[in-house]
Parts: structure tokens; C-alpha cells; sequence
């Protein structure tokens, strides 16, 4: 390379540098002063109600998580690999409803969690959630990439679908099912809609939902607004350390590629 082309070559790389550290800066300088004001009182912000929000929070994403993994992976392994008359034609209807907006769902789900007086409490808010038709697709695919010749031996065996799909699928779907549970459970800890709506307790309140009332009625001020910030999506940065690894592991997984241990 001529010494012309190297200098043309750091003018441009310079340039590119320059034009992006303002807009890095621009990004990262509210989140280090989220952790600058808020750490020295995330401690105390815990024990007060932002604390219990977050107890909240955890059990209604815990257990949606749970739920959701559990049927959407039987709903997936049925569409997969079960043969039933008009099996496409459901699943075709189960994609549809991802084309129907969520704010057209609120107020059915709320008429019907109310009818069963299952508001203002964890059963209302997690009743609705334990089906993601994402989940579904997602699993299906990776279940549709596996080879079938396990399940075929076991078969030969005399193993029934419920111990194939219990001893041979699932260990193997392993990193696909952790990558749901990642996205499914950080999706859940940001929720705000759907809380708001089904809960009128404050005792009840999600995080999300929570601080920002507490906001609203001025019960939050100074470094405190930070503190619960923090307090608030601590959960999904530690995800965003952690669940890179499994998120490459499913989705190879569902392509059909071996991940690299």
C-alpha cells in the first residue's frame, strides 16, 4: 500500500472516529450518570417500595417465563413433528394473531381476567401471558432443524412421544429453550401495559409501573429516581452480560447448526 493511500486511509478512519464518539458519548453518558447517582442509594431504594416492586416483578416474569417455556414447547413439538388433520392450518392461525395489535387485546383480556375476579392480583397478570406465539414459531423451527434419527431409535425402543419429547428432544433443545427463556423473561421484567391495566393495588405493581407512579406522586426526588431506575433494569443488564452465549447457542440450534462448545 502507497504511503498516499495509508495517509487517505487515516484521514478516513479519523473521521469515522470523530463523527462517532459524540453520538457513543451521547448514548452512554445517561446511563453512567444513572449509576453515579443512583448506586451510593440503590441499597436503601430496595428497601423501600421500590424494592417490593421488584420482588413483584420477578415472581410475575419468573413464572411467565416458566409457563410459556413449558407450552410453548409442547405446542411446538406437536406442530413439528405430531401429524394431525389441519395441523398447518392452526399453525397458520396461530401466526395470525402476531398480525393483530396488542392495544386490541386489552380490553378483552381485561373483561375476561375481571369476570374471574383474578384482577388486582399475580393471577391476572400472569394468566394472559403464559402462551407466546413467538415462542411457539421459534421452537417449532428448532425442533423442525433437529435430526430425527434419536427419535426414530427411541421409537424402536418402544418409547412413547411423551418420553421422546421428554429424554431425547429437550435435552437437545437446550439452547434454544435458555434463549426464549432470556428474551421472554426480560420482556416480562419491562412490561407496563398490561400491569397497569389488571392491577389497581399499589402492593401489586411491577416495577416498571411502580416507579413511575411513585414518580408521579412526587414521592421520588433528587438521586432517588435514579436509584429505582437502576434498581429497575439492573435484571436486564445482567441478562445482557450473560445471555449473549445463549442467544448464538439457540439460534444455531434453530438453524440447524452444531454450536461450538
Amino acid at each position: 500500500m502507497s504511503e498516499r493511500a495509508r495517509g487517505w486511509r487515516w484521514v478516513s478512519t479519523s473521521l469515522r472516529v470523530a463523527l462517532a464518539l459524540p453520538l457513543a458519548v451521547a448514548m452512554i453518558a445517561p446511563f453512567i450518570y444513572m449509576v453515579a447517582t443512583g448506586l451510593p442509594r440503590a441499597g436503601s431504594a430496595l428497601q423501600t417500595a421500590v424494592g417490593h416492586f421488584g420482588v413483584n416483578s420477578a415472581i410475575v416474569s419468573l413464572t411467565v417465563v416458566a409457563g410459556q417455556v413449558l407450552t410453548s414447547a409442547t405446542a411446538a413439538y406437536a406442530f413439528a413433528r405430531l401429524r394431525f388433520a389441519g395441523r398447518d392450518h392452526v399453525f397458520l392461525a396461530y401466526l395470525a394473531v402476531l398480525t393483530v395489535p396488542v392495544i386490541l387485546l386489552v380490553i378483552p383480556r381485561f373483561l375476561i381476567v375481571d369476570s374471574l375476579g383474578w384482577t388486582d392480583g399475580y393471577a391476572g397478570m400472569i394468566s394472559t401471558e403464559l402462551v407466546s406465539i413467538t415462542g411457539i414459531f421459534f421452537l417449532r423451527q428448532c425442533f423442525r432443524a433437529m435430526p430425527r434419527d434419536l427419535e426414530d431409535a427411541a421409537r424402536l425402543e418402544g418409547a412413547g412421544e411423551w418420553t421422546i419429547f421428554r429424554r431425547v428432544v429437550m435435552p437437545q433443545a437446550g439452547p434454544a429453550l435458555a434463549t426464549m427463556a432470556v428474551l421472554g423473561f426480560a420482556e416480562q421484567w419491562r412490561s407496563f401495559l398490561w400491569p397497569l391495566v389488571a392491577v389497581r393495588s399499589s402492593d401489586m405493581q411491577v416495577v416498571e409501573v411502580g416507579i413511575a407512579g411513585l414518580r408521579g406522586a412526587r414521592e421520588l426526588s433528587g438521586p432517588d429516581p435514579m436509584a429505582g431506575a437502576l434498581v429497575a433494569v439492573l435484571p436486564l443488564l445482567i441478562l445482557c452480560i450473560v445471555g449473549p452465549k445463549f442467544f448464538v447457542r439457540g439460534i444455531q440450534v434453530a438453524a440447524g447448526i452444531t454450536p461450538r462448545e
